[in-house]
């Protein structure tokens, strides 16, 4: 794989996962990313995003039959899955977990230039105390055999759509929008929930 490939995230799928995981602070989340590749081919573009769970986040059954719904809604639009986003339970863990590498490896099958996104608390703090505007996750992608985290401070390669996600990711949180994110833990305790999340920014 080509260590240049770029990710461009989209607004909206950006802020949906961090306020997922603001959400819930105490537990580790996940989700998936969707978009498609550039027609450049240096360029995967993350055009929404999709809040999984939050609670017993490794369980298969579950997963299959969310990716099975999102696949075959998201397949409509021509996107799919082209990668996955995990929140740490712990503030100060900045380790790659192995459920997100099997989760990121079962994604690599099918998108071979898939990018695993972990939030970094870190840089989300540094973002609510205005001294940083980067992207608030790391970007791993996959070699031959292994997850690697991509570049480091001033790595361009995960880039934020819209120079502005991060001003008004920060109006979301001040006006605690985090509360009415709907993932699919709380859609199969409750199928009337939206797990698509579209009134959401409204």
């Amino acid at each position: 794989m080509s260590g240049e490939l770029r990710f461009e995230i989209h607004q909206n799928a950006y802020i949906k996962l961090i306020l997922h995981a603001l959400k819930h602070r105490t537990a580790a989340v996940n989700g998936v990313l969707l978009g498609r590749s550039a027609a450049d081919g240096g360029t995967v573009e993350i055009v929404d995003s999709v809040p999984l769970f939050h609670s017993q986040i490794g369980l298969l059954p579950p997963l299959e039959i969310a990716l099975i719904m999102i696949e075959e809604y998201y397949g409509g639009k021509g996107l799919s899955v082209v990668g996955y986003f995990h929140a740490n339970e712990r503030y100060d863990d900045f380790e790659l977990a192995g459920v997100a590498k099997n989760i990121g490896d079962h994604i690599t099958r099918y998108f071979p230039q898939a990018a695993l996104l972990l939030l970094d608390n870190k840089k989300l703090e540094d973002l609510l105390k205005g001294k940083d505007r980067s992207p608030v996750m790391q970007l791993y992608t996959k070699d031959a055999s292994s997850w690697k985290l991509v570049g480091s401070k001033g790595s361009d390669q995960l880039a934020l759509k819209e120079p502005s996600a991060n001003t008004v990711l920060l109006d979301y949180i001040s006006s605690e929008k985090w509360k009415n994110i709907i993932d699919f833990d709380d859609h199969l305790d409750d199928i009337s929930k939206d797990w698509l999340n579209s009134g959401l920014f409204e």
